[in-house]
């Protein structure tokens, strides 16, 4: 893709961004269950009729590998929102304030992850064995989802929580602010350290969700672009989302297949290309299966205890 259209992209997300966080859901503390859904599908609408920029600006098969590399991103990225529910809760952010910690969270992840999906169309372009290792790596990840499960995330432990409480002298909330005075000395509020934890886990999440979709694509465009719109909306359906997380019991499942499956297609590539229908079709079976099941298949919870007399 031309100069231009990088130019032209890189503003219209930043654009985008800046909307979501002035505008979407201005005046409440929480956007209701209606007004979250409607952003929603606002925002996956939006992402979806990119295809069909790309498709008058290149061609169908960089259409379809985008909408597919969406799909995977977007599939990927609900690990995040439970990720994102616990740091909220653990830090104790205001309702108030979440949207301004998700919006600036998600505007340094489409950073990171533009710098690793540069690092890695280089590794793949000057080591093509590169792509083995990519494929590999995402077959044991979902071996490990797979029997794990949605591991719990114990914030308190974390190597950056401690050297935060070490480093960074930690005062009480101010507002939205993330910094502010507390007896004459500047100090880090806790929206501070919530929006670092956030932007760390999210690199994490960046390890597995960027080589999936160079299993989809090598185009840096496509696979960028695909990234961005994933994340753009991810606040919205956060509040979508945050009641109904552990209804979703079985989605490790369905993400454990979808990174085997793109694992596979990457160790396969040099003798098979697989066309773009054909993993849109199996990435939409496996989210449809482990939503559909844990929807006939409630978790079970645990009973209360008794009481003796």
């Amino acid at each position: 893709m031309p100069a231009l259209a990088w130019v032209l992209l890189v503003i219209v997300v930043a654009a985008l961004l800046v909307f979501d966080l002035k505008a979407v859901g201005r005046g409440q503390a929480a956007p209701s269950l209606r007004t979250a859904a409607l952003w929603s599908a606002g925002w996956t609408a939006l992402a979806v009729a990119f295809t069909g920029v790309l498709a008058a600006l290149a061609d169908g098969e960089r259409a379809g590998e985008y909408l597919t590399g969406f799909l995977i991103e977007k599939s990927l990225s609900l690990d995040n929102l439970f990720v994102f529910a616990v740091l909220l809760a653990y830090f104790g952010v205001p309702a108030a304030s979440q949207r301004r910690v998700l919006v600036w969270g998600i505007a340094g992840a489409i950073v990171l992850r533009a710098i690793f999906i540069l690092a890695g169309a280089a590794a793949l372009d000057a080591f093509h064995a590169t792509i083995y290792v990519f494929g590999g790596f995402l077959v044991l990840t979902a071996v490990n989802l797979a029997r794990q499960g949605a591991e719990e995330v114990d914030v308190e432990h974390t190597r950056l929580m401690r050297l935060l409480r070490r480093r960074v002298p930690m005062g009480s909330y101010d507002g939205e602010r993330f910094v502010t005075r507390e007896g004459g000395r500047r100090v880090a509020t806790p929206l501070l350290a919530c929006l670092l934890m956030v932007a760390a886990f999210d690199v994490l999440f960046a390890v597995d969700s960027v080589p999936a979709i160079f299993a989809v694509s090598r185009d840096t465009f496509v696979v960028f672009a695909a990234n961005a719109f994933s994340l753009l909306g991810m606040t919205s359906l956060y509040f979508l989302l945050r009641g109904m997380m552990e209804r979703f019991h079985y989605l490790s499942y369905g993400l454990a297949a979808i990174l085997a499956f793109v694992g596979v297609k990457m160790l396969l590539s040099d003798v098979w290309h697989m066309p773009a229908w054909v993993s849109l079709t199996v990435i939409v079976g496996c989210l449809a299966a482990a939503v559909g099941a844990s929807l006939v298949r409630p978790a079970e919870r645990a009973e209360p205890e008794s009481v003796p007399a």
